[in-house]
């Protein structure tokens, strides 16, 4: 049935005829920091009831609308036109005799989203599949105002990404408490689907806790965290990074995705919950990166089969089966066969919503579990650890690049997400390919991977820029096209 499912999710983004490569990451690796302008995240959730009657929505959609932004992307995608005789015969690997290439057409695409304002100077946090691998971003404004907007980092592994543009004194909406939302709670989806700007429709939500939704396969998500409101609020392409909010106008959730065999709103859509934005988008603000809290466990949720074959004395709950290593749960005395049921007092009765909870927290701080061991109920504090077993913060991907004149281009890092995904374990990134230069003319695109120059490994963008400098005769390029295929050039 999750199979079932998963085929039938679109990502609700492209509006404008062209699709971005959806879930490609596109991590400048900003140390930005939170500044002290009025933001979500200096604002406290409302405790006042909301205005009006019950299934009046007018307060929450004046409230709204002026913060959810339209954002307008820009990608370079190449159609691949073979430059001699030898590329058709050699599988894109170029004139065997040194004198090849390829040659591709660039072809201008353009796509849409949406997104939300979260501080009064100007960062506005979207889904990541919305940004991924653009080359330009245009943020309109409620007011026709336009912007450029730059990238402060994104996460694939809960698709989402913050951007920023110059400006001051905006309108952002608060964070809400999704952790409280109910199923049955009315709700309003804002954003700008097939390009018809502040389009506001309401619905319920119909379920918490949603997971396994979306097909990841080659998206470079690492350990993707899902925990889905479900809605059934109209959502549609271009709705992508708008808001879902309660009737006070608060921001609950990032409308992500949507249920259809079509590619349009056939009932269902599912949207991140602003626990989860509320702690990336602030990472990703202030470290350039996800700082996240693992209890280091293998985990499976509690049902009658496992009950019956590990003799457990409750029948909901996560099931503890194993541990990694330097388990920060296993070093506060978590054992297994326990079965967790709390965490921060909230029950955990799925993974995702354990996933959850524990994916708002950072290294270093400490987390109450309360635990069913032989029918005993037990309680942990466990200091979370990061993913290499310690509680130290991780530093973000650097964003420093290197200009080559003699090709055109400039250089950046590659992440573990890139290694990953292009299956490789060094190289430098392009991250932009500059007009009339050598690798426009051979055709390699922006995102594809430099694993050699001639014949000599390179580790970082410094590098690869002072080999081209000192480059003497005939230059040889050997890496990973952004589509998987491995290249060969010598220019």
């Amino acid at each position: 049935m999750k199979n079932q499912l998963k085929s039938y999710v679109v990502i609700a983004l492209l509006s404008s005829g062209a699709t971005l490569g959806a879930y490609q990451l596109f991590d400048l690796g900003s140390s930005a920091s939170i500044s002290n302008a009025p933001s979500a995240f200096t604002s406290n959730i409302s405790s006042i009831n909301a205005p009006g009657n019950p299934g009046e929505f007018t307060y929450a959609a004046e409230k709204t609308t002026p913060a959810v932004v339209h954002i307008k992307t820009k990608m370079q995608q190449r159609s691949r036109q073979p430059s001699n005789p030898f590329e058709e015969l050699f599988g894109g690997y170029g004139d065997p005799f040194g004198g090849g290439g390829r040659r591709q057409s660039p072809q201008p695409q353009e796509a849409s989203g949406s997104g939300v304002i979260i501080s009064s100077d100007g960062y506005i946090v979207t889904n990541n599949h919305v940004v991924a691998e653009s080359s330009e971003i245009t943020v309109m404004l409620n007011d026709k105002r336009e912007f450029k907007a730059k990238v402060i980092s994104t996460d694939p592994s809960s698709d989402l990404a913050v951007i920023q543009i110059k400006a001051t004194g905006l309108p952002f909406l608060n964070f809400g408490d999704s952790d409280n939302v109910k199923v049955g709670e009315w709700v309003l989806a804002v954003g700008n689907p097939f390009n018809l700007e502040s389009t506001v429709t309401a619905g319920i939500i119909s379920a918490k806790g949603r997971q396994n939704i979306i097909d990841r396969d080659g998206d470079g998500a690492a350990n993707p965290l899902e925990s889905f409101i479900q809605t059934d609020a109209a959502v549609n392409p271009g709705n992508s990074g708008g808001a879902l909010v309660n009737l006070k106008g608060e921001l609950i959730g990032i409308n992500t995705a949507i249920y259809s065999r079509t590619g349009q709103f056939a009932g269902y859509s599912f949207a991140v919950p602003v626990s989860i934005v509320k702690k990336v988008s602030g990472d990703l603000i202030k470290y350039g990166n996800v700082q996240r809290g693992f209890l280091g466990v293998n985990i499976s949720e509690v049902n009658a089969k496992l009950v019956d074959e590990k003799d457990l004395k409750i029948s909901t709950g996560i099931y503890v089966g194993g541990f990694s290593e330097n388990s920060a749960a296993k070093d506060a005395g978590v054992k297994i066969n326990d079965v967790i049921t709390k965490v921060e007092g909230i029950e955990t009765k799925t993974t995702s919503k354990l996933m959850e909870i524990v994916g708002s927290k950072r290294p270093g701080e400490a987390v109450r579990v309360t635990v069913n061991r032989d029918g005993q109920t037990k309680e942990f504090n466990v200091m979370l650890k990061n993913k290499d077993g310690n509680t130290s913060i991780l530093k973000g991907e650097s964003s420093e690049s290197y200009k080559s004149e003699f090709l055109g281009a400039k250089f950046g890092p590659i992440t573990n997400a890139d290694k990953e995904k292009f299956n490789v374990s060094s190289g430098v990134k392009v991250v932009d390919v500059l007009p009339d230069g050598r690798l426009e003319m051979y055709g390699l695109s922006k995102g594809s991977i430099i694993t050699k120059i001639n014949d000599k490994v390179v580790t970082n963008p410094k590098e690869a820029a002072e080999l081209l400098e000192a480059r003497k005769g005939r230059t040889k390029l050997e890496g990973v096209d952004v589509d998987g295929s491995r290249f060969i050039y010598v220019l």
